[in-house]
């Protein structure tokens, strides 16, 4: 009987053009107004790296001094000065530690066509790459070697490198950077986690395109290669380069990869204890609570997605049931003029359950049609936000899922608009309808 009642759904489309339009309309674009936020904020509240996010972990130390220091008070920067970064680095704690900084550097490509370009890239360590899960798809990551000497070369990101280069294999081949020459040891495929969880500035999760480059954090540093993002000072600081680095400054972010989830206690204690060690020698004054974070807690205490985003997906729901609504209403006026093909079908023997069944079925093919044209409009809205700018690009997609959930969301939406224009339908009398015939 399904079969049977969704071919006459189906016709019963092309009884009134018009109404049937409007309705089909009307769902989808409440649909597509939905699904498009719901795709954003899907997209920036996801768990950007899976299979490890519970093992990544980002600590949160206050090294400010007690003056103006309000106990409970939380640290002006999340991330850490470049003292510290170098010890938690040494100290060999956990399965991987990876220290960085953005930075953006002037390069000058060996092909004449080109000019210089100033790009953005990262400055770190060798255990980044098998921390974040980097695919290559030529060479590899420098050697600890690379790190200990400073050693100057490069990783491209697959987009610079396919600019610079082309589909060749540049592995091997020296890079003009800042007037240095950097050995290209790798280049990276296509890497876009979303939000770019490892790296942010100030409160506010980075979401964009993959870095152009990457080179070692010893290297930068030998090259006082200042950084790109913000800078958190709380105390003097000497001038120049060295000052910098032997200041309180915070400019340096750090993750922690574990061999397992578990062991994040011990982490913590080693916090602590570094903590109570520097503050013997005059650092970490204001005894705060040293805290950690894995990845979702990560992007929660940064407010990757903020209140806005929360409220203007409240906001596309509220408008879908609006819409709702009138789809109620254009369906009451839809079942209502065909009381006289109730009534005949009542009186031939059909059941109330089944005249239920029939027009319930109708509404879920005026479902499915809104789903497909609310999708066709989604796409477009998500089309016309990425445009807006890179950032945007990177939230403004859609995958299985929201696809899924598109035609589910709006063939039971056209359910849920069609049970009482429906039980309406269903309470015609037969003898009533025959009378007046």
């Amino acid at each position: 009987m399904f079969r049977y009642y969704f071919l006459l759904g189906v016709r019963s489309l092309r009884r009134n053009p018009a109404l049937t339009a409007l309705m089909v309309l009307t769902l989808a674009v409440g649909v597509a107004a939905s699904i498009s936020t719901l795709t954003i904020l899907h997209v920036m509240s996801g768990d950007p790296i899976p299979q490890k996010s519970d093992r990544l972990f980002m600590p949160l130390m206050d090294n400010g001094p007690l003056k103006g220091y309000t106990p409970g008070e939380e640290p002006n920067d999340i991330q850490m000065s470049y003292r510290d970064a170098m010890n938690h680095l040494s100290a060999k704690i956990g399965e991987r530690r990876a220290a960085m900084y953005g930075i953006l550097m002037a390069i000058e490509p060996a092909r004449k066509d080109l000019p210089a370009i100033e790009s953005e890239g990262v400055a770190t360590n060798k255990d980044f790459f098998a921390m974040f899960d980097t695919p290559f798809v030529h060479g590899q990551a420098w050697t600890e070697n690379d790190d200990a000497k400073a050693t100057d070369v490069v990783v491209l990101g697959n987009k610079l490198a396919e600019k610079l280069y082309g589909k060749t294999n540049p592995v091997g081949q020296y890079l003009t950077m800042i007037g240095h020459q950097f050995q290209i040891v790798g280049v990276l495929g296509p890497w876009e986690p979303s939000p770019r969880f490892y790296r942010f500035a100030g409160r506010n999760a980075t979401f964009g395109e993959q870095e152009d480059f990457f080179i070692p954090l010893a290297s930068a540093i030998r090259h006082e290669i200042t950084h790109a993002g913000g800078m958190g000072c709380t105390g003097d600081t000497e001038p120049g380069w060295q000052g910098r680095l032997n200041s309180e400054c915070t400019w340096i972010s750090f993750w922690f990869e574990l061999k397992t989830a578990s062991l994040r206690q011990e982490l913590q204690s080693y916090l602590d204890n570094y903590a109570a060690d520097q503050r013997k020698l005059g650092r970490y004054m204001r005894q705060a609570k040293n805290k950690l974070f894995n990845v979702m807690e990560w992007m929660e205490e940064t407010k990757v997605v903020g209140n806005d985003n929360k409220l203007s997906a409240w906001l596309a729901f509220g408008f879908l049931m609006l819409c709702l609504v009138n789809t109620v209403g254009l369906l009451l006026a839809k079942f209502s003029v065909r009381a006289s093909e109730v009534g005949v079908r009542r009186a031939l023997g059909a059941s109330r359950k089944e005249i239920f069944n029939q027009f319930l079925i109708e509404s879920s093919v005026i479902g499915l049609a809104g789903g497909v044209a609310g999708l066709i409009l989604a796409f477009g809205a998500l089309a016309l936000i990425a445009m807006q700018s890179k950032q945007l690009t990177v939230v403004a997609h859609m995958d299985w899922q929201m696809l899924t959930i598109t035609f589910v969301m709006s063939v039971t939406a056209a359910i849920v608009a069609g049970l009482f224009p429906t039980w309406r339908a269903c309470q015609v009398t037969p003898a009533i309808q025959l009378k007046s015939q």
